[in-house]
């Protein structure tokens, strides 16, 4: 996957919280200058400029960006609602932007609708389920817009309840496919550890997990029901 620059050094939590939940490379430069010593050998694959702290520094590299031979893109410009009138007679620096502080979904769906346009989107596998998003690659996951901070197992468990909506499974079931066939331990371990995701999602999201009476669980609703 190729590497975004990103503007400015150091980035903004948010930023950064985003971009490694929806598996982006990305490495932050603080001017001009770093953008070049910190070019990856096969180029950037893209940018993100913050302008809303620093518009001087963040339009100095902007327009670093387009003077090359060949003028980087895309570029998706952030800015806050009070700098609009700046852009005018700049639309030649970005190719797309958007507005801070901003949604974790929005900013997603305005990055990849900006690269799908350039002909370059890919990025990590990511499994979601309403407020619930994984990123398989990196093993974070968010739910409603808060990480969740969980244990190897825990990720694991949920990430396949959460890949197979409303199909019901048996303890020994789940103790097979995420645990694997060699793990010695008794249905208890699926039931700690379901209790403790429930926890760990918080009483308004708990009932994702759906307990199956003399069964076992499933997770959210079927693909087919309603």
């Amino acid at each position: 996957m190729e590497t975004l620059a990103i503007f400015p050094s150091p980035t903004p939590p948010e930023l950064a919280q985003a971009l490694d939940l929806s598996g982006w490379v990305w490495k932050a430069v603080a001017n001009e200058s770093e953008l070049t010593e910190h070019e990856p050998e096969e180029g950037w694959g893209g940018a993100i400029v913050v302008a809303d702290t620093d518009p001087t520094g963040a339009f100095a590299v902007c327009r670093a960006l387009r003077k090359v031979d060949i003028p980087l893109e895309p570029l998706l410009l952030l800015i806050s609602g009070s700098q609009l009138t700046e852009l005018d007679h700049r639309n030649d620096l970005f190719d797309d932007f958007m507005l801070t502080p901003f949604h974790p979904r929005e900013f997603e769906a305005r990055l990849n609708h900006v690269f799908f346009k350039a002909g370059r989107i890919t990025h990590a596998e990511v499994v979601e389920y309403g407020p619930l998003k994984l990123n398989v690659e990196t093993y974070q996951a968010v739910l409603a817009d808060r990480p969740l901070d969980l244990t190897y197992m825990e990720y694991e468990l949920l990430k396949f309840l959460s890949s197979h909506p409303g199909k019901v499974f048996t303890r020994e079931t789940l103790l097979s496919r995420v645990w694997g066939y060699d793990y010695y331990g008794g249905a208890r371990t699926v039931d700690v550890h379901i209790r403790r995701l429930r926890s760990k999602m918080g009483e308004e999201h708990a009932n994702l997990i759906q307990t199956v009476r003399s069964v076992g669980y499933s997770f959210g609703q079927s693909r087919w029901s309603g």
